[in-house]
């Protein structure tokens, strides 16, 4: 016989990935031995002691690539006050920021902050006994969190500099937030560990980095000598908007595209053929072209600084049919969307990550 929820107990689910827990259901007149018929029957998933989705609703949740915010919200459940925001490395995911990349089967830990709380961290989970104003917490969907200003701040203090970057970028383009809101967050908690790198990290974000291997791009060329790139320029010939180059040297007329794996995942062959056209025909004007992936600023990094310098010194063309107009801000591409906060995961952290 299958298990039969009452209304109340499906729409509080409803409005949590489908996360149900034991002591709701049980108030609600669903005794342990149903439960676990219903578990044994595949009715029921188990996503941890004393938390349960129902089969369909768990398939909904792996599609959509919502597993962590499923997990994270059954931790919250079982060890935290109602309302106890989510921070750090979980807050960083419910807004959809670039993270580091994890150890193969390595789990997420679930983040919780409560400044009332003594602290503390078990098997799968921390929480953070850490001061938090009102003014720093929200809510995104399904997810109190801390603000995106405040969990920015919050992970370039343990983050290597290039993640925290990344995410301050991220941030900054999909207008989550803004320069000073971040350094308002940052002279709120300038006593707390970690602040000369986060105010590092902050001086170094540019919100026109469109992807992470952008902003890894931009600081290798900082940190190896190579004079800045202008982000985001927009290549104009005959009136027609033809490309928007990652980088541009304007005086050489280099053009520098960062090759992430959104590259090869999101475009269509149609796509590719039509930006190999518009490439050659930009270079028949005297544009040239060098393309960069994680691996050429890493382990390839002396050959691509010996190119970029060649390429420098070539100079550009004394006559220009083109047009060049550098844009304000980058423009958010696809991969990521503005919905309820539970997220789309397939390209989180796309292009790799540093060690």
């Amino acid at each position: 016989m299958s298990l039969v929820l009452p209304l109340v107990t499906r729409e509080t689910a409803r409005r949590r990935l489908g996360l149900m827990t034991r002591s709701h259901l049980l108030a609600h007149g669903v005794t342990d031995r149903e439960i676990a018929a219903a578990v044994r029957r595949g009715e029921l998933r188990r996503v941890r002691a004393g938390a349960y989705v129902r089969a369909a609703d768990w398939a909904e949740v792996e599609r959509t690539r919502r597993l962590p915010g499923l997990h994270a919200l059954a931790v919250a459940e079982a060890v935290a006050p109602a309302g106890t925001p989510f921070g750090f490395d979980t807050a960083a995911w419910v807004w959809a920021l670039p993270r580091p990349a994890r150890r193969a089967g390595a789990a997420d830990l679930v983040h919780l902050v409560d400044p009332a709380s003594r602290g503390g961290r078990r098997g799968d989970w921390v929480l953070h006994r850490s001061s938090l104003p009102r003014e720093e917490v929200t809510t995104r969907g399904a997810y109190a969190v801390t603000t995106a200003a405040r969990t920015v701040v919050d992970v370039a203090r343990s983050w290597s500099e290039v993640n925290a970057v990344a995410a301050a970028d991220a941030a900054l383009l999909r207008g989550l937030t803004t320069k000073e809101e971040l350094l308002e967050v940052l002279a709120r908690h300038a006593t707390v560990a970690g602040t000369p790198a986060v105010r590092r990290v902050l001086e170094l974000a540019d919100g026109r980095a469109e992807s992470w291997l952008e902003t890894c791009g931009r600081l290798a060329f900082a940190a190896g000598g190579l004079p800045p790139f202008v982000p985001q320029v927009e290549i104009w010939l005959d009136g027609e908007l033809l490309k928007v180059v990652d980088g541009w040297y304007a005086g050489a007329a280099l053009a520098i595209e960062f090759d992430g794996m959104s590259k090869y995942v999101l475009t269509t062959p149609a796509d590719l053929r039509e930006e190999k056209r518009v490439e050659d025909l930009l270079r028949s004007v005297g544009i040239r072209f060098v393309r960069i992936t994680y691996e050429m600023l890493t382990r390839g990094w002396s050959q691509l600084k010996a190119r970029i310098l060649r390429e420098l010194t070539a100079g550009g063309p004394s006559s220009r049919d083109f047009g060049e107009h550098p844009r304000a801000t980058g423009r958010v591409r696809g991969g990521v969307r503005a919905d309820d906060g539970w997220l789309w995961r397939a390209l989180d952290n796309v292009g790799g990550a540093a060690p």
